[in-house]
């Protein structure tokens, strides 16, 4: 992606306008394919886009939800989303049984989830298909979002991308940014829990008690639905303080077991046993993504973007992110 950005300048130009965010897109969708099958994005572009006209669909298909059994009544948009389902299952099945014969033939390192699939973990064919569904989706597009907002947020307080570069440029001086010394980077992690902490790209949980809780004076029946609004939680000023809505990654300087005070009160990944899963593979992947962006360019916000949160789902800028980007 670096790469494909510098070769947008000509010798003459000393800025560029992009809009970063389709193309963090295509660096996340091909991390996860890479790290999942061994794969390319290119293999597994048309899942990506699969999947986008899915969450289309549930959009259009939430007024409905609360009406028993409509999903499966016949509507185009219930067909329709069916044939997403099945040429979905279709393409990973796919990748998943040729990634399968290579590895039998000894014809691919053992550097991928697939990979470490071995016989005695115990998942068959069918349940390694259900399980890369979600992660397709919930590895690419929430990394994407968490590195949008950064790099927007990034545009909008200067001194912080100074400061992040000047970090990223003393820990890794003349090398290119690596996975051992990602951990040395105090300030880009302050920064990513503060973008977290205002656009956590997953803005909602959803819980169903398998029994009955009782929490205060109210109790919550076995099979009810929860809804957890994380951004009001994370917007909160009696935890917060009165600086609340304000970008101010110093929060984060002791932790966030510092700035939360134990609480759980920053759950960008959700928290206990249903925690993320990939929450590390993830912060990994950003800080690493943006120590290489922020070694290469430094950026602003171009003229004609609009800040537009938009929650499908996930949170997403609604105009796209045109930045400016000038080569360093």
């Amino acid at each position: 992606m670096i790469e494909q950005w510098k070769a947008l300048f000509s010798s003459s130009d000393k800025s560029r306008v992009i809009d970063v965010w389709p193309c963090l897109e295509n660096l996340t969708g091909d991390v996860i394919s890479r790290a999942a099958f061994g794969s390319s994005h290119e293999e597994g572009k048309r899942i990506f886009e699969l999947q986008k006209e899915k969450v289309k669909l549930v959009l259009e298909l939430m007024q409905f939800i609360f009406i028993p059994g409509w999903r499966y009544v016949p509507t185009k948009a219930n067909k329709r989303m069916k044939a997403y389902s099945e040429e979905i299952e279709s393409l990973l099945r796919g990748i998943i049984n040729q990634r399968v014969k290579a590895m039998r033939k000894g014809e691919t390192v053992s550097d991928d989830l697939l990979s470490t699939n071995k016989s005695n973990v115990g998942m068959s064919i069918e349940e390694v298909i259900h399980e890369c569904r979600l992660f397709y989706f919930a590895g690419s597009e929430t990394t994407s979002l968490l590195l949008v907002w950064t790099m927007v947020m990034l545009s909008k307080h200067q001194e912080w991308q100074a400061r992040a570069r000047e970090e990223v440029l003393h820990v890794f001086t003349d090398e290119e940014p690596n996975f051992d010394n990602l951990n040395r980077l105090k300030i880009m992690t302050m920064i990513l829990n503060e973008v977290l902490r205002l656009y956590p790209p997953a803005p909602l949980l959803a819980r169903t008690p398998m029994k009955a809780v009782k929490l205060g004076n109210i109790t919550l029946p076995v099979g009810v639905d929860l809804i957890l609004l994380i951004g009001l939680l994370h917007n909160d000023p009696k935890i917060w303080g009165d600086d609340v809505n304000e970008f101010k990654p110093e929060r984060f300087s002791d932790g966030v077991s510092g700035a939360t005070k134990g609480q759980f009160s920053f759950i960008p990944f959700s928290a206990g046993p249903k925690v993320c899963i990939g929450q590390h593979f993830a912060l990994v992947e950003a800080k690493l993504a943006m120590a290489r962006i922020l070694k290469s360019f430094s950026f602003e916000l171009s003229p004609s973007y609009l800040h537009a949160p938009f929650p499908i789902i996930t949170l997403q800028p609604q105009h796209g992110v045109p930045l400016v980007l000038h080569k360093l």
